[in-house]
């Protein structure tokens, strides 16, 4: 998948990707920290695109935005409509995109995003922001990526990802920094600064990837 040169990449922050379980999990907090990182989004007046589901989390941050005034993108293949979402509740949303396939709902989903933030999830929300952060080090986007960290729910992932840089592993480290943070209020505005200022510049090509 080509995604343009990263001389092209804009810095400048409409919208932002959030990419969650499709279920609400088992603790409180995910699903109240779907619906306030939503209306945070709208609050500073961005526009939230995301994979569509009505129901767990993702339906959550998607009903924040939309109780605040934001506006929803959603994108979603054909054959998960049933799977992550009601057909009504879908009509709520501002935008709807149905795709053929997941690459095509994950390409889209990458090119109407500035940013992206990853609440919560499965196997699914995991293979979404492990394949951005790959882009990244790549050198494709420098786009904020964001781990929302609730109640610690990263923490092993954020533990591997170490452990494989330590083995050497991760190459060009300091192009994957992902952002790690607990409160979800202090979320965009993170992404903001980080818009703003750029990736920090590494010592040295064995720069460690950011509060890991």
């Amino acid at each position: 998948m080509f995604l343009g040169p990263m001389s092209e990449q804009t810095t400048t922050i409409r919208s932002v990707c959030v990419y969650c379980g499709s279920q609400p999990g088992r603790s409180p907090a995910f699903m109240e920290a779907g619906r306030k990182l939503g209306a945070e989004i709208a609050a500073h007046g961005l526009r939230l695109v995301y994979g569509g589901g009505t129901r767990g989390i993702m339906g959550a941050v998607a009903s924040g935005v939309l109780s605040a005034g934001g506006h929803v993108t959603g994108i979603i293949p054909e054959f998960l409509v049933d799977m992550e979402a009601t057909r009504h509740s879908l009509g709520q949303l501002n935008e709807l995109i149905v795709t053929s396939n997941m690459h095509e709902r994950k390409h889209m989903m990458f090119e109407r995003a500035d940013a992206f933030v990853t609440l919560p999830g499965g196997i699914g929300t995991l293979e979404e922001i492990v394949e951005i952060m790959t882009w990244g080090q790549l050198g494709r986007h420098e786009k904020p990526m964001v781990f929302a960290n609730v109640d610690g729910f990263w923490n092993p992932m954020l533990d591997l990802v170490s452990h494989m840089r330590e083995q050497g592993f991760i190459h060009r480290a300091h192009l994957v920094q992902p952002l790690v943070i607990d409160q979800v209020e202090d979320i965009i505005p993170a992404i903001l600064d980080r818009a703003a200022n750029g990736i920090p510049q590494p010592a040295g090509e064995g720069e460690i990837i950011a509060k890991l």
